[in-house]
């Protein structure tokens, strides 16, 4: 068998003769996923206490043994990392020896497909999993989309194959696995088949979409895969992380612009870190979030923009994921640590190079932004906007594409974390907001449609979720510009640009001309001249004004009235014609 690019692929060939029943295969274990995971809620509904237990362990294909091992479709999910790590670094790797060229239409429909046998061959090196299939879709199309946002392809692999990827505990309502980068850049989840399916449809549409906006809050995907290995296909995706882990958001919601069953359970607000719905949001900021104009303005506009593209491809079912970091609590939350850090006995620190007893960078504590510093030699790169691996990624580049100048002046700022939107809220406290659209492969296929009618039966059909996609992306861009933010007329702060000069605040309203005596007014006039040619003012032409010689001299003689023009010109007009007379 040959790949699509020519190259052969190594392995037994009946594995790739296989796969259309693996497909298969993983269809019905789909369905007969769907059926059991429903059967055991039904049956925690009930009150069985193994029951509970059950869906609580078992979401999706997501499960959790009485160790603590997590599996999805019955593979340990640290095989599954090594296994993925393994595939994008020899498929972005073999990828940059290949020249570039223009995206073509039939390169969204190319599929990669790559055999590691355990013990390795002439393409692959030999690795401790068991032996699986590697398949990449749409190669040339994916390096193309890293390189719209300045991507470098030795950065990319540094960040996903450097070191081991950090497992997020949280499985979501979906059950998928969740992969976090260490530098906090990219973020790895799992897609069900028909959501892959949908997502090999949508790339066309995808790549205009970032062609005519780079800004944008939907997701940007740097990769689309799928690891096959004992009849089971896993696929995911590459995209940019919303949330970054460095900074302790103060609160998390996920927004969809519906009400029923729009509240976070009592399990959900137990949690560390919980994620809230809109009704939460609303009782929280009854008045909403208020941004001042400009960034109130850039930011519904992208999300009205990126709705139509959206509703273009009959998608419903997307979500708003807000964070919300307050600076003024975490200010206060800081004044505490010192305080009582302060009033700690300190050792002796005689002859200790650093006083205070505080560690040096090397020491293995944090960098000056709180964050641990990489162990080993490998490259480290900081958390600033500068920086990052990936342009167009913040959500101030996002509604922006670029950061304004009160952004770079925040880089300075360790205090500050980079990106963020600067809002308030309705207590007056300072916050910085982190979002973006996610969950925008769902599809208003027969499913939903079912979903939908059945439960508009018996509730009101306008506040279920699941609703047509023109409806449902009308109803998330009210629900954005009119419950989440709001307006304010005033700014939150001058930029550079919009600071008045050193020369004290104007407190009067009374003009000029009615303050200042007339040689103040003569002097003004002057200063705010143009600038002409002439270095001295000795030097210009007798009684011209404010230096101006284009104007007419202060002691120059004012013309005469028509009545005296026309007595002038009768005079010295020859007799025997006649003269206009005045009336």
């Amino acid at each position: 068998m040959a790949t699509s690019d020519g190259g052969a692929v190594l392995g037994p060939p009946a594995m790739s003769e296989a796969e259309p029943s693996t497909s298969m295969v993983e269809d019905s274990d789909d369905s007969n996923e769907e059926a059991g995971k429903a059967a055991t809620l039904d049956h925690a509904e009930m009150g069985g206490k193994s029951s509970t237990l059950k869906a609580k362990d078992k979401i999706g294909h997501r499960r959790v043994d009485k160790t603590g091992a997590v599996t999805y479709k019955k593979k340990s999910t640290s095989e599954l990392m090594n296994a993925i790590q393994l595939g994008i670094g020899q498929s972005v790797g073999g990828l940059s020896s290949k020249p570039e060229r223009d995206l073509l239409m039939q390169d969204f429909a190319v599929i990669e497909s790559v055999f590691y046998p355990a013990e390795g061959s002439n393409l692959t090196p030999a690795h401790h999993c068991s032996d699986f299939r590697f398949k990449t879709y749409a190669p040339i199309a994916f390096r193309y989309f890293r390189e719209l946002f300045s991507i470098q392809t030795d950065d990319f692999l540094l960040s996903l194959c450097d070191e081991p990827l950090k497992e997020l505990s949280n499985p979501g309502a979906s059950g998928s696995i969740f992969y976090l980068s260490q530098d906090d850049e990219f973020i790895i989840k799992t897609v069900q088949h028909k959501e892959a399916e949908f997502l090999q449809k949508l790339l066309p549409g995808y790549y205009m979409n970032l062609n005519q906006n780079p800004r944008t809050l939907l997701p940007k995907f740097y990769g689309f895969y799928c690891y096959q290995c004992g009849g089971k296909n896993i696929r995911f995706v590459v995209m940019n992380n919303l949330l970054p882990s460095s900074v302790k958001l103060h609160e998390k919601y996920d927004l969809k612009g519906s009400t029923y069953k729009r509240k976070a359970s009592k399990t959900e607000r137990g949690k560390s870190s919980p994620t809230l719905k809109d009704l939460d949001f609303m009782n929280n900021h009854p008045e909403g979030i208020l941004l001042e104009k400009d960034k109130y303005d850039a930011l519904i506009k992208t999300i009205q923009r990126d709705c139509r593209v959206l509703e273009s491809f009959k998608i419903m079912d997307f979500s708003m994921l807000l964070g919300i970091y307050n600076l003024d609590i975490a200010a206060q939350e800081r004044k505490k640590v010192r305080s009582s850090f302060s009033t700690l006995p300190h050792p002796d620190v005689s002859g200790d190079p650093h006083p205070g007893g505080l560690p040096s960078d090397g020491g293995g504590g944090q960098d000056s932004g709180g964050r641990t510093p990489r162990s080993g030699g490998a490259p480290q790169r900081t958390k600033s906007i500068k920086t990052r691996v990936a342009q167009y990624t913040t959500p101030m580049e996002s509604i922006t594409a670029h950061a304004t100048e009160s952004d770079e002046e925040d880089q300075d700022d360790d205090e500050l974390p980079p990106g963020g939107i600067p809002a308030k809220n309705n207590k007056g406290e300072r916050i910085m907001l982190y979002l973006g659209i996610i969950d925008i492969l769902q599809s208003y296929r027969l499913k939903k449609k079912i979903e939908h009618t059945m439960k508009a039966i018996v509730i009101d059909a306008d506040s279920i979720s699941v609703h047509r996609p023109s409806y449902y992306s009308q109803r998330f861009q009210d629900f954005m510009s009119a419950k989440v933010f709001r307006k304010i007329p005033t700014p939150l702060r001058h930029s550079p640009s919009k600071r008045k000069p050193a020369g004290g605040k104007r407190v009067h309203t009374v003009s000029e001309s009615e303050t200042l005596s007339e040689p103040q007014r003569s002097e003004g006039r002057d200063a705010r001249s143009r600038n002409i040619s002439f270095t001295d003012r000795d030097t210009l032409p007798s009684g011209t004004k404010g230096g101006r010689p284009d104007l007419l001299p202060e002691n120059s003689t004012p013309p005469p009235t028509f009545d005296e023009a026309i007595a002038s010109r009768a005079e010295t007009s020859p007799r025997g014609h006649d003269t206009p007379t005045s009336r």
